[in-house]
């Protein structure tokens, strides 16, 4: 494959994505960036938690959704666990920006955020953390049903081939574009 068709293919897969990319990238950022994005049942002035999970845009599993998620999963009062993740966002937010090219850690961001929610809500740790790993990999099926979509439809409109659109799901599997799996 010529060098310059290499580079067309990885800009269009870059482009192809991107959308996708951006919620599963933004997952790891979000724990200590806020951004106020409230569900359809939270109050009108609550804010979105940045608690790593799910993605921007008011689809199902954005992080508006988060609250009345693990309210169902783990039997109490989404304003309760709304208070609670808001809690959790302002006892974390930065002082600082992150260093270029860092990114915090994940995990140590999901065990406070167990911690925190657990002892708020009077729930187990385990359950908490079980909710969360269950919530994040029902976005995750979500986000990668969605890409296969968009790339079966780029390869019916001709606009990829299935060898391209193949190559495409792999990297963002293996978090090569698209942030992938962590």
């Amino acid at each position: 494959m010529s060098r310059k068709k290499r580079i067309t293919l990885g800009v269009a897969a870059g482009a192809l994505v991107l959308g996708a990319g951006l919620g599963v990238t933004s997952m790891a950022s979000a724990a200590t960036t806020p951004s106020p994005s409230p569900s359809a049942s939270a109050s009108a002035d609550s804010t979105a938690p940045a608690d790593g999970f799910g993605k921007r845009g008011g689809h199902k599993g954005d992080r508006g959704q988060l609250a009345a998620d693990l309210a169902s999963k783990l039997g109490v009062e989404e304003s309760k666990v709304t208070e609670a993740l808001k809690a959790f966002r302002e006892a974390n937010k930065p002082t600082t920006p992150p260093a270029e090219g860092t990114k915090p850690d994940r995990s140590a961001m999901d065990a406070a955020l167990a911690k925190s929610l657990a002892e708020s809500l009077g729930v187990e740790e385990s359950k908490v953390t079980t909710a969360l790993e269950e919530i994040r990999a029902a976005s995750q099926a979500e986000r990668a049903a969605a890409l296969k979509t968009r790339l079966d439809q780029a390869v019916t409109d001709g606009k990829l081939t299935q060898a391209e659109a193949d190559a495409v799901t792999k990297a963002v599997e293996n978090g090569i574009i698209g942030g992938g799996r962590h």
